[in-house]
């Protein structure tokens, strides 16, 4: 009953229009104000998107709030330091889980490649098996 069970499973996320979410951290950055272009470059570059920019009252800080994904957050401290000459000091929060915009079974998609690397960093076929494989054979 267990590979029943399994094929069962399978077939039916294969017919469910699956979609794959990332995680986005919210990220709070202090820093003065010739170098809020330069958090916006890096931002830009990195899937970022600012949301909020307020500056604190009675210093020239500006506070910079952008949801950025942890997928692209990786170098990203280092990024806004060199682009900013070490005036941006990041806080990286998580926030909360995003759809990942389009098809995981179009070739041509960011999912489609996500799950292309996962299945082949994992020893699985490559490509996503077919629904007929699942079905019954009588």
């Amino acid at each position: 009953i267990i590979p029943t069970a399994r094929r069962v499973l399978y077939a039916s996320v294969l017919t469910a229009q699956p979609r794959l979410m990332e995680p986005i951290y919210l990220v709070e950055i202090q820093c003065p104000e010739q170098v809020v272009g330069g958090i916006y470059g890096v931002l830009n570059r990195k899937r970022g998107h600012v949301f909020e920019e307020s500056q604190v009252a009675g210093t020239p800080i500006f506070v910079v709030k952008a949801y950025l994904p942890v997928n692209e957050s990786f170098g990203f401290t280092a990024d806004l330091r060199s682009n900013t000459g070490g005036q941006a000091f990041p806080q990286c929060v998580f926030d909360h889980w995003q759809i990942l915009p389009g098809d995981p079974y179009d070739v041509n998609s960011k999912p489609s490649q996500i799950v292309a690397d996962t299945r082949k960093r994992k020893g699985l076929k490559e490509g996503i098996p077919a629904l007929d494989n699942f079905l019954d054979k009588l």
